[in-house]
């Protein structure tokens, strides 16, 4: 009986040592009953790349593992074509040789953060974790439709994604979040729209009848899912797991836990980190952290762009039809708008290939790092620019040595 005791004890200190168990986060969320036979999973996030955000459950990492459906607020990959959420334009100086450098250290403030947080906000890498994963995807709002709610509330783009009204209430947010406290998110929402009843119906509870309609549907045709959606959406009455509730699904909070050594399916998870590209007509090959918008041109070029919205940064791609009357001079000169005092770089890497690469200075964008490669038929314009700790240091090569012509 002494030695029972005894190894029930080890056994006990042992499963302590390994794992980290907080029985108060009530973010993850098991769904099932009303005759599913997979469950389903709910998970509350939060418009921010603040780092200690993303210290998720193991079971979180389980469910997006078992889900082969991933469904989120909106399709955020959208909106790399117009919008940059860059806030603070980097501070660049120049030597005398019209080398670039700066002199602060200073991160560059984003819409969802900072640059000293994670390259994306969290719903951002949920989508860029779905589309490397090779997962189907699913949007329960327009994007546009969100953005045109903000203006029609007379929110500001910060505002309005973030579900913050200022940097005070974007911090107590994060620390009730930090918690996993969705019973407080609510009410500190509701007190924050208390002055207008009308912009709380309208940002969240008509989304949330909305949301766990499209959910209920996609539910009664028996396919599992990991849903992600704002935390101030779950809890209430007319909250999202409670909706769901009424038309006869079970919900049920999933225990938070971390492990000391990584899971099977974190280290599963983190292994979708890239995306690869092949554009068979031109033969370029590139590599993005994530899926680019991809678009065709009036002029025959192909256009590509992804950003990391919680930094800043924005990677981008032209492929062009060879124009045989300018030459290869000529096409470095219309593309690289050198500031003044700056010259561009020609090169050739040891494969042969043959570069233009330098400083530009463009609108909107402000300054932005290219590259020039050519191919027999084409040739591609590479672009990226981003925060001030972004355009001064090597991610903008890393990323330049990434893309190829086959």
């Amino acid at each position: 009986m002494k030695f029972l005791i005894f190894f029930l004890f080890t056994a006990f200190i042992s499963f302590a040592y390994s794992q980290f168990v907080d029985v108060n986060k009530q973010l993850l969320w098991e769904i099932s009953g009303n005759g599913l036979k997979e469950k389903s999973y709910l998970f509350g996030t939060l418009h921010s790349n603040d780092k200690r955000i993303f210290d998720l459950s193991d079971s979180v990492y389980y469910a997006l593992d078992k889900a082969n459906l991933i469904i989120l607020e909106a399709d955020i990959f959208e909106l790399f074509k117009d919008i940059d959420s860059r806030e603070d334009l980097p501070n660049t100086l120049y030597d005398k040789d019209g080398k670039a450098y700066t002199a602060s250290e200073i991160a560059s403030r984003t819409t969802y953060g900072d640059e000293n947080g994670m390259p994306q906000f969290i719903d951002a890498l949920l989508e860029e974790y779905c589309h490397n994963a090779n997962k189907k995807f699913f949007a329960l709002e327009d994007v546009k439709d969100q953005l045109n709610l903000g203006a029609k509330l007379n929110f500001t783009k910060r505002i309005f994604i973030n579900d913050a009204f200022n940097d005070f209430s974007n911090q107590k947010l994060i620390e009730l979040y930090l918690k996993g406290d969705i019973t407080a998110i609510e009410r500190f929402i509701r007190a924050n729209l208390s002055a207008d009843k009308e912009q709380f119906a309208a940002l969240i509870t008509d989304r949330n009848n909305k949301m766990a309609h499209k959910l209920d549907s996609i539910l009664k045709k028996k396919e599992s899912f990991f849903c992600a959606i704002g935390a101030g959406h779950l809890a209430g009455s007319e909250g999202v797991i409670n909706l769901l509730r009424t038309r006869g699904f079970r919900l049920r909070p999933m225990l938070w836990t971390r492990s000391e050594n990584k899971t099977l399916t974190k280290k599963k998870f983190n292994s979708f980190r890239s995306y690869p590209f092949n554009d068979l007509a031109s033969g370029l090959n590139a590599n993005f952290h994530g899926k680019p918008f991809s678009e065709k041109n009036s002029d025959g070029s192909l256009s590509l762009i992804y950003r990391e919205y919680g930094q800043g940064n924005s990677y981008s791609i032209d492929i062009v039809p060879n124009d045989s009357t300018l030459s290869f001079e000529q096409i470095a000169t219309i593309y690289i708008a050198s500031p003044p005092d700056i010259n561009f770089n020609k090169k050739i890497l040891d494969d042969g290939t043959l570069l233009f690469e330098g400083l530009s200075d463009t609108y909107p964008e402000g300054l932005n790092w290219v590259r020039i490669i050519f191919s027999e038929k084409h040739f591609a314009v590479l672009k990226t620019y981003g925060g001030n700790k972004f355009m001064h240091s090597d991610r903008p090569k890393k990323f330049f040595d990434n893309v190829w012509f086959e």
